[in-house]
């Protein structure tokens, strides 16, 4: 599938590094705790955040805004300016004390894949609304496996718009100098998937590591092609072929 692809655009958490999984705990840290001080009117609202169904569903690919914005709205709870100001604030503190106490690793099969597309010449870009993207990379030692990073400071600063819709993935294949319809997203969450579907890409791969009942069955639904546990698949794929 990925033959006649001519550059490819990489998302960074669970897709490249393994810091999905530290984003969904800082989440759940600061969600719980504002439910806890805020309680919705309805009890079954009142749960706890679910760092699997909640964090994909809800957060997962978006800014720290739009995804606090999000799943407040989901409780029942009017996401004013304010309220999720105080919420994202709190998770990116969490994050980054976490992150600076253990750091994260890049996902092997996704290292191997990168460095084969190189090999054979295709681009690869990684894009994250995540504004420590260009840090995470670097501590993981692949950051000078991507021609280009579009991060969230570089979406800031250029305005643009969060997933599902596309800008990141657009703007990281300008930068490639390849148009979409020539180009493939790799992506983990609905919001990302959504957004290379929504951008014209030639092909939008998913990545599930949640092993959910559910979630390849979810990633398809919203505009992936095809969906793998790991992206060291792909390769394998064309080693049996």
């Amino acid at each position: 599938m990925l033959r006649s692809i001519e550059a490819v655009v990489f998302d960074t958490d669970g897709v490249i590094t393994d810091s999905a999984k530290v984003h969904a705990a800082a989440w759940k840290i600061a969600f719980d705790a504002y439910l806890a001080e805020h309680p919705p009117e309805d009890p079954a609202q009142r749960r706890p955040f679910d760092p699997g169904d909640d964090y994909l569903r809800y957060v997962d690919g978006r800014s720290r805004l739009d995804g606090a914005a999000a799943f407040l709205a989901s409780r029942g709870l009017d996401p004013a300016t304010a309220m999720v100001c105080t919420v994202a604030a709190d998770k990116e503190r969490l994050f980054t004390e976490r992150l600076r106490e253990h750091g994260v690793d890049a996902y092997p099969g996704t290292v191997r894949l990168a460095r084969a597309l190189r090999a054979a010449g295709v681009p690869v870009a990684a894009a994250s609304a995540s504004r420590h993207a260009g840090e995470l990379l670097a501590g993981a030692g692949v950051l000078n496996l991507f021609e280009v990073l579009v991060d969230g400071g570089e979406a800031a600063r250029l305005g643009l718009a969060g997933k599902p819709r596309p800008d990141l993935f657009l703007e990281a294949a300008r930068r490639l100098g390849v148009p979409p319809a020539r180009a493939a997203v790799v992506e983990d969450a609905l919001a990302g998937v959504e957004a290379g579907r929504r951008g014209g890409f030639a092909l939008v791969v998913g990545v599930d590591r949640t092993a959910g009942a559910d979630t390849r069955d979810r990633l398809l639904r919203h505009g992936a092609d095809i969906v793998v546990h790991d992206l060291g698949e792909l390769l394998d794929e064309g080693v049996r072929r």
